[in-house]
């Protein structure tokens, strides 16, 4: 399924889907369920964007390769390219926010980890990126005061807020700047709240950012 980055008020950013840049353990509360170390520096990785599908058009869950879990994050889209950004310009370069799944093969995860060996098969499998639309970056009042909550099948799975990133919103696109360039089109994921788990094929969630996106998407 391809994907384009578009607004809600249907505005294109980019016909071609850039890549995703990721930061892992970006709340305490996350990084503490799973038995992980709090890291003193934004842990990143990145999603191909082969991964990317319609989150409103639901996503498919991988068979035969142990548990796959969700992770609900808030979605920057980069507007234009940023290198060695300073913090005005980090914040400049922000045109879009939205919603993600950052979907997991926790066992493969686990066991790559075990051996010490990189996370990308457990985490850039196609489809492993649902996205939503995104807002124009004038609608979100304050990136460090957003709500994300994600509910399955009728229960609250996750409910978190943005301030309690670890990393700040700001100064992490700064900090991925220095390390490698971000490009129009590209998508920053800011990390998960609490409450992560297991999707099955059947599962009807329902992924909110505050009161700017209420999207309802399928596993299949």
């Amino acid at each position: 399924m391809s994907y384009s980055h578009r607004y809600i008020d249907g505005s294109i950013i980019s016909d071609l889907p850039g890549k995703a840049v990721c930061v892992g353990r970006n709340y305490a509360e996350h990084a503490k369920e799973l038995n992980n170390p709090i890291p003193t520096e934004p842990l990143l990785f990145m999603k191909p964007a082969s991964s990317f599908v319609a989150m409103a058009d639901g996503f498919e869950v991988p068979q035969g390769k142990g548990s796959v879990h969700f992770e609900t994050e808030m979605a920057l889209l980069i507007g234009e390219p940023l290198s060695n950004a300073d913090l005005q310009q980090a914040e400049a370069a922000i045109v879009g926010v939205g919603l993600a799944l950052d979907l997991t093969l926790r066992d493969v995860q686990a066991d790559l980890k075990s051996k010490g060996q990189p996370w990308e098969r457990a985490k850039c499998f196609d489809g492993a990126c649902p996205l939503s639309a995104f807002v124009h970056r004038s609608q979100v009042a304050d990136l460090q005061n957003v709500n994300i909550r994600l509910t399955v099948n009728g229960e609250t799975r996750q409910d978190g807020n943005s301030s309690d990133m670890l990393n700040k919103v700001v100064p992490l696109v700064s900090h991925i700047s220095h390390q490698f360039s971000l490009q129009p089109g590209d998508v920053v994921l800011t990390g998960t709240p609490a409450g992560v788990g297991p999707v099955e094929p059947g599962d009807q969630l329902i992924v909110e950012l505050g009161e700017l996106l209420r999207i309802e998407s399928q596993a299949r």
